[in-house]
Order: structure tokens, then sequence, then C-alpha cells
């Protein structure tokens, strides 16, 4: 009954910022509820783990808090389940997410739950050092730690997105023959004159041009460009059925520039949303690269 209060304080936090982390967005994903109830409920036990942590600590129960990082490193798991999922489910996408996505998403939903064990963690030590204060300055400071935590870490886990890393501007469709030019960059083949000219006439098109030789290279990445395709396609829509090859989003890269191109027909035709939409697309952790940060990679830029 000593750490009564404790165990309750941080299990709550740890709960609490477990559900603020685990929002829906356009992506659609967790499904709600059953998707919730999983993770809230994997939520509560890593924030369980954490606020048991500090009192094993102070009564020097070693072999407890060993159990408990052994408890805690099955998280991992997590990640198999979301990333089995979510393959099941790509072949009923219009629009593939793509093996990259799909690792990332895996990623994140692993990683929340370690943040909620070091908002329990932290809860629990606040409340614990302000004990002697009473139980409401206790369970104020403890709840402001965790609040604090929380939203600290979950700004950490944001990593940048393609507007951040790239300029992103309009540019024009055109058809050399039957094949599909993108701001000068070579596409597809569309082979039916109707969907030439629905192209032409509700088609919209951007490029997305790197702003250094580190953003080159992630924008290099497949996985990074079919992740632009995708979340592309779901913020705005896309106007194409089962089977119609012809009206699959479309990106490619320049050679020469290292930028993107990338054309749609959207649901309905307005080029700023699909300016935002391209621009909100996330970087994926797993195409990040640096090559600016080895030796070769400065004399190449400083060449460029």
């Amino acid at each position: 009954m000593r750490y009564l209060t404790t165990i309750v304080l941080a299990t709550f936090s740890g709960l609490m910022a477990r559900l603020y982390m685990l929002r829906r967005d356009y992506r659609q994903y967790p499904s709600y509820p059953q998707g919730w109830a999983i993770h809230l409920f994997i939520g509560f036990i890593g924030a369980l783990l954490g606020a048991v942590m500090i009192p094993s600590l102070i009564e020097a129960e070693y072999a407890a808090v060993s159990f408990l990082l052994m408890a805690a490193s099955q998280f991992r798991e997590v990640r198999n389940i979301e990333r089995s999922g979510l393959e099941k489910l790509e072949k009923t996408e219009l629009v593939a997410r793509g093996t990259a996505y799909i690792e990332g998403i895996a990623r994140v939903f692993e990683a929340r739950n370690y943040l909620a064990i070091w908002t329990s963690f932290t809860a629990a030590a606040v409340s614990e050092m302000t004990l002697r204060f009473g139980t409401l300055a206790q369970a104020g400071a403890a709840l402001a730690a965790a609040a604090a935590a929380a939203g600290l870490l979950n700004q950490l886990m944001r990593g940048p997105s393609i507007g951040d890393i790239a300029d992103i501007k309009p540019t024009e469709i055109s058809f050399d023959g039957p094949i599909l030019v993108v701001g000068g960059v070579s596409g597809m083949n569309v082979g039916l004159p109707a969907a030439r000219e629905r192209y032409l006439k509700q088609g919209v098109a951007v490029e997305i041009i790197p702003r250094d030789v580190d953003a080159k290279a992630t924008l290099a990445n497949i996985g990074q460009m079919q992740a632009i395709a995708h979340d592309a396609a779901s913020m705005v829509g896309v106007y194409m059925d089962v089977g119609e090859q012809e009206y699959t989003p479309l990106v490619r890269r320049d050679p020469e520039s290292g930028k993107l191109v990338m054309v749609m027909i959207p649901s309905e035709d307005n080029q700023e949303a699909f300016l935002e939409a391209v621009s909100n697309v996330p970087v994926l952790e797993t195409a990040i690269r640096k090559p600016l940060r080895s030796v070769a990679g400065r004399m190449m830029d400083r060449r460029g």
C-alpha cells in the first residue's frame, strides 16, 4: 500500500499518454474501435511496467527490475503484429503503401508503447520525490511531469515531411505520342485516347525539387516515392477503379537533377489541396540518407 498512489498516478499518466498518441488521421489507421482497444490495452501494460519500476528500485528489488525490462522487450512483437496486419491489407488498397511505409508504421506503434513506459516512469519518479508535500501536491506534480514528458517525447518522435526537405511546385502535363510527360520527365505509356484526354483536362502534377544532397538521396528511395503516391491519393482522393492502371498515381525521378515528378487525377480538381497533400507526406525513417556526413558526399556537393 506504500506505493499505491504512485503506481496509480503513473499508470494513469502512461495510459493517457498512449491515448494522446493514438490518434486517427487520413490514413484511417488504427481502425476503431478494435484497433484502439488492442493498442490501449498494450499501452496500459507498458504504463504499469513503467509505474512499478520506481518502487522496485527503491526497494532494491533488482530481480524485479530485470523481469520488468525483459517483459518490456516483448513489445517488439507489436511491430511484427502491425507489419503482418498491414501487409495482409495491402492488397485492398487502390494505391499501395509499399513495404517501407508499412515498416515505418510498425516501428511507430512499437515506439509509442515505449513512450508510455517512459511517461509513467517519469510520473512515478516525480510522485515519489514530492511525497512529503501531500497527496494533492504529489498528484499535481506527477501529472504535470507526465504531461510535459508525453508532449516532449511525442514532439521528438515527429520526423520531417516532404515539404521540409524539398520545394514543391506545380508543373505541366503533356504527351509525346502515347507517352505521358510530366515536367520534362517521361512517365508511362497511356494507350487510350480517352485516358490521355482526361489527364490533360483533370490531371494535376507537381515537381518535388530536393534542397540538398541529403534530400536528393532520400527522395531517390523507392519506398519514399511509393509513400508519396499513396498519401497524396489518400488525402485528396483518386479517380480510378480496380484494374485501371492508366489512372494509377505516378511518381518518377529525373536522373539528371534528382527531382521527383508526380501526376495523378484527383477526385476533385484542386491544385492547392494537391500541393498541400504532397508537402505533408512524412519522410520515411528507412528512406533517410545523409551523404553530406561523409567526406565523399561533401566532395560531391562542392563539385555540384
